[in-house]
C-alpha cells in the first residue's frame, strides 16, 4: 500500500482543483479558441517534457519542428517528434473510448517515445538489467531502483492498484501516486520520465479530467527541474526504503502543479471571451465544419452540404476562411478533395 495522508494544504488544493474543473467543463468556448489552445498545449508539453530530460531545443525551435518536420532528423529533434506523436496518438485513443490502462499501454508509449533513440532490444520492453540514478552535481549514485527481475511484478501491482482504486481514491491523488511509484520502480533503461508524464496525462483524462487537451503540467515541472526531481525522486536502495516511503510531500507538489495549470488555462480562456476582430470571427456553420472534423477526422464538401443550407459557392468560401485562419488544410484534388485540422 502506498502511504500518504491528507494534509490541509493537499485538501485545499483538491477542493480548488474540483472547482476549476467544474467551471471549465461547464463553460462553452468556440472551436477556434479550443483548437488554438490545444495546439499551444501540445507544443508546450512536448517542449517541457523533453527539456526536463536535458533536450536543449528552445520552445521556438520545437514549434518549428512540429510544424515542418526536418528532412534530416537529429536525436534532439527525434525526441521532440516522438513525444509529440505519442501525445497525439494518446489523445486520439482517448477520443475513441478505446483506452485501456494496462502494461501494454505503458510499453506502447515507451516504444513510441524511444523509437530511433535506443537499441531495439530496449524499446517498449521492461529493463533486463540494473540501472542507477546519479546526482550530476555530486557525481555519485544516489538511488538504486529494484532489481530487473522484480520490475514486471511491481508494474503489474501498480497498474492493478490504479484500476482497483479508480472509484475509491481522488483521481488527482491516484494519478500522483502512479506517477511517483513509476519513477521509483524505474522500469526502463531510459525514457522513464517522458513515458510516465504521458501516461499520467492519460490517466488524468481517463479519470474524468476533461481539460487534458488544454493544459501542460510538464510546464510546471520544467520551471524548476531541480524541485521536480527532488520531489518525485528518492535516495538509497529501494529494498531498504520502500516500506517507509511517504508520498504526502509529492502529492502536495503534484496537486499544486495541476492547480497552477488549470488556473493558467482558465485565465487564457477568459481572455478569449473578449471580442475578436471581424476577420477572425467564424460563423455557426463554420463551427460545424470544425466540430465535424474533430469527430470524424476529415470533412468533404458533400458532408458539409448535409449539415448546412449554404450554397456550394458559399461553402467554398467557408472552407477558404478556415484555411486562411490556419485552422484547417486542404487535402487531395478535384472530387477527392477533403479537409483536415491543420497540424
Amino acid at each position: 500500500m502506498l502511504k500518504y495522508h491528507i494534509t490541509p494544504f493537499l485538501l485545499e488544493n483538491l477542493k480548488k482543483i474540483a472547482v476549476e474543473i467544474e467551471i471549465l467543463n461547464r463553460t462553452t468556448f468556440s472551436n477556434v479558441v479550443l483548437l488554438e489552445m490545444e495546439a499551444e498545449a501540445d507544443a508546450q508539453s512536448t517542449y517541457s517534457s523533453t527539456s526536463i530530460e536535458g533536450n536543449p531545443l528552445p520552445l521556438t525551435d520545437v514549434k518549428k519542428i512540429l510544424k515542418n518536420k526536418p528532412s534530416q532528423i537529429r536525436s534532439t529533434e527525434r525526441e521532440v517528434l516522438n513525444y509529440n506523436e505519442s501525445l497525439l496518438w494518446l489523445k486520439k485513443l482517448l477520443d475513441t473510448k478505446k483506452f485501456d490502462f494496462n502494461a501494454k499501454l505503458v510499453l506502447g508509449i515507451h516504444q513510441r517515445v524511444t523509437t530511433g533513440l535506443l537499441p531495439k532490444s530496449q524499446i517498449g520492453k521492461f529493463r533486463a538489467e540494473p540501472v542507477f540514478v546519479n546526482d550530476p552535481k555530486q557525481r555519485k549514485t544516489i538511488y538504486w531502483p529494484p532489481d530487473q527481475q522484480d520490475v514486471p511484478a511491481l508494474m503489474k501491482d501498480l497498474i492493478a492498484f490504479v484500476s482497483k482504486n479508480r472509484n475509491k481514491i481522488d483521481p488527482i491523488i491516484l494519478a500522483g501516486l502512479f506517477h511517483r511509484q513509476f519513477v521509483i520502480i524505474h522500469p526502463f533503461i531510459d525514457g522513464n520520465g517522458r513515458t510516465v508524464r504521458l501516461v499520467t496525462k492519460a490517466v488524468l483524462a481517463d479519470l474524468g479530467i476533461d481539460t487534458f487537451n488544454l493544459f501542460s503540467f510538464e510546464n510546471y515541472y520544467n520551471r524548476n527541474v531541480s524541485i521536480y526531481f527532488e520531489k518525485v525522486g528518492v535516495r538509497g536502495n529501494y529494498y531498504d526504503i520502500y516500506k517507509s516511503l511517504s508520498f504526502t510531500d509529492w502529492l502536495e507538489y503534484f496537486s499544486a502543479g495541476i492547480l497552477d495549470e488549470l488556473l493558467r488555462v482558465r485565465k487564457l480562456l477568459d481572455k478569449s471571451k473578449q471580442p475578436t476582430s471581424p476577420e477572425k470571427e467564424i460563423s455557426v456553420d463554420q463551427e460545424k465544419i470544425l466540430t465535424f472534423i474533430k469527430k470524424n477526422n476529415f470533412i468533404k464538401d458533400k458532408d458539409y452540404a448535409k449539415i448546412t443550407t449554404r450554397a456550394k459557392a458559399t461553402r467554398a468560401l467557408d472552407f477558404k476562411k478556415l484555411i486562411d485562419l490556419g485552422l484547417i488544410e486542404k487535402m487531395g484534388k478535384g472530387p477527392a478533395t477533403y479537409y483536415v485540422l491543420k497540424k
